[in-house]
């Protein structure tokens, strides 16, 4: 959870508005108040980070206790092993104390943190969800997903034999192999943006144009989209790409259109310094979140709406995810 919204995140509202009008979808949104604790966090800064993600996502509430119960059936069955094999883990050990991912080791690793892949598919499979919204980084993710629900179903057929009980979800992302989607961060452009390296949140203008205008980029004169060779100012190109097309309410489906698009956009600044870019870039997120600002201020004041938001989300969230509990239970002998 964090008050900010990395690259991939910020794209996910708009795109989620589209999924809602479409017949047959149901979508579920949660600020995970789980997976946040794995790390040490100030507790005040917590109430408030929830709060100031909630007005920007309307979010379900967290406090959920069906999401720990399963959590704890799917930690019995998934090994050691297997989690081991997970490499988020230690990119987030590394993450909390500025180290490269080669400079940790288990020794600082808490179980939360070991085994939060576990209750990150419980996020999905408590819902029964079919399919997923994620980009490629979580991959491996979506896999062990899918390895839990196999394992339970395997494991609790039920007796008599009930069937499959879980689905096994996919990923549904329709941007994740269009280049713009991928934004990466403004520090290290070969690293994805994270929520240590964020783009602020439509509060925070003051802070949009110092974040953009320190990315890092290159000493080259004249830019020119080339994502091996030129990563940082590519970059930036993908970021102004992605705010126009959102702008503009449109987006390039296929590889080909949003390399041939990105390839136009840096003709206009082929005979220009990096300082045009990076102006044009702050005024595309500017004008994206024009139209969001006022509405988010006004709701973030309104904290006993956004308690109360909370609330009701949680309280649908428990009514829904009971039915799938109370078989959880029956099949594995709890009940």
């Amino acid at each position: 959870m964090c008050r900010t919204m990395s690259g991939r995140a910020r794209q996910l509202p708009r795109r989620a508005l589209q999924l809602q009008n479409q017949p047959n979808h149901e979508l579920f949104f949660s600020i995970v108040g789980w997976h946040v604790i794995m790390l040490p966090q100030s507790p005040s800064e917590l109430v408030k980070q929830k709060l100031d993600m909630l007005a920007v996502l309307l979010a379900i509430g967290e406090h959920n206790p069906n999401h720990t119960e399963l959590a704890w059936i799917f930690n019995c069955l998934t090994s050691v092993g297997r989690l081991r094999r997970m490499t988020a883990w230690k990119s987030r050990l590394a993450a909390s104390k500025n180290f490269g991912d080669t400079q940790v080791d288990e020794t600082g690793l808490n179980v939360g943190l070991f085994t939060y892949p576990v209750l990150q598919a419980t996020d999905t499979l408590l819902y029964k969800a079919t399919h997923v919204p994620v980009g490629e980084d979580q991959t491996q993710h979506l896999e062990l997903c899918r390895d839990i629900a196999d394992q339970f179903n395997r494991t609790f057929k039920g007796k008599p034999v009930m069937g499959l009980f879980f689905p096994r979800p996919h990923s549904s992302n329709p941007l994740a192999h269009n280049p713009t989607f991928r934004i990466l961060s403004l520090r290290d452009p070969t690293s994805k943006m994270s929520k240590s390296t964020p783009i602020p949140n439509p509060s925070e203008s003051s802070q949009i144009s110092s974040k953009i205008c320190s990315a890092v980029t290159d000493s080259i004169l004249g830019d020119t989209y080339d994502p091996v060779g030129r990563p940082g100012t590519a970059n930036l190109l993908r970021i102004l790409r992605a705010c126009n097309e959102l702008n503009n309410n449109n987006n390039t489906n296929t590889d080909s259109d949003a390399d041939t698009a990105l390839h136009s956009t840096a003709l206009h600044y082929a005979s220009k310094n990096h300082g045009a870019l990076e102006a044009d870039v702050v005024e595309a997120i500017e004008e994206m979140f024009k139209s969001t600002r006022a509405e988010y201020e006004k709701i973030h004041r309104e904290k006993r709406y956004l308690r109360r938001v909370a609330r009701e989300g949680a309280e649908k969230a428990r009514e829904r995810t009971e039915v799938t509990m109370r078989e959880v239970r029956e099949r594995a002998g709890l009940l």
